[in-house]
């Protein structure tokens, strides 16, 4: 019964993530105004701002105008809630649970935004320094060590500074985004982490080059390959960490 409360509430959570990802690239309240049409600017009633259905009841398009809505918006509603639950079958109601939805939901915001845009907003990396921070002290009480926490944000953010200072490959947004990371998942969490993101956006930059989507000169966003590297480590970390001790003998 809470995997279904939880379920719900992503999908809650998820709406709101649309509109931070709309708004803060405009520089608009996430607040002010109300939900509305970005084509006829009839505001949306709260019965058509139910996650997903709604959008399926009015067949994707505006009760007013029948302006077309993007299939992207009950999308990240979905895969937030999937997310949530899968956070909550993996680490039960905790305060682990509680520490990765809210760092899931700030960093599906941040990668989508870069994605967007190629842009990192400092008011979103910000925020999610400051709650590692805070969920790295409050842990304490939970018997969660400072120091691994510290050191993964260590490694993550010096790892990508590192790079930025020698190649100037990277921008100062991937840093930030990678510093907040740590902070989260922890210095084994990091490596995990940073692993999974350079790969997959090696991967993806290739297949990309090779299709004729872009060129070797053409900047790919890496914020979304953070975005994708956290969200795996959150979920199976633990497994792949000992998988690899354990392919190298170290168990």
């Amino acid at each position: 019964m809470i995997g279904v409360f939880v379920f719900i509430y992503g999908l809650l959570i998820g709406s709101f993530l649309n509109v931070c990802i709309y708004r803060i690239p405009r520089e608009e309240s996430i607040a002010f105004p109300p939900s509305h049409c970005m084509n006829c600017n009839n505001k949306i009633k709260a019965y058509d701002l139910i996650p997903v259905f709604s959008y399926l009841f009015l067949k994707g398009k505006c009760r007013h105008c029948g302006e077309k809505i993007s299939i992207r918006y009950p999308i990240i509603e979905l895969v937030n809630a999937l997310l949530y639950l899968a956070v909550y079958i993996e680490y039960g109601f905790s305060f682990t649970f509680i520490k990765y939805v809210v760092f899931i939901s700030l960093i599906v915001v941040i990668g989508m935004i870069d994605l967007d845009t190629t842009d990192v907003y400092l008011k979103t990396t910000l925020t999610g320094i400051i709650l590692g921070v805070t969920f790295i002290i409050i842990g304490y009480f939970f018997n969660l060590s400072i120091l691994d926490f510290v050191l993964g944000g260590i490694l993550s953010g010096g790892t990508i500074a590192l790079i930025i200072i020698l190649t100037k490959g990277m921008g100062w947004g991937d840093f930030e985004i990678c510093l907040l990371s740590g902070l989260f998942l922890g210095f084994k969490g990091s490596i995990c982490m940073l692993l999974i993101s350079f790969v997959s956006g090696g991967v993806i930059g290739v297949v990309l080059i090779l299709l004729g989507k872009k060129s070797r000169k053409d900047y790919i966003p890496f914020g979304p390959f953070i975005a994708l590297g956290s969200i795996i480590t959150v979920l199976f970390g633990q497994y792949l960490i000992s998988w690899y001790i354990g392919l190298l003998g170290l168990s």
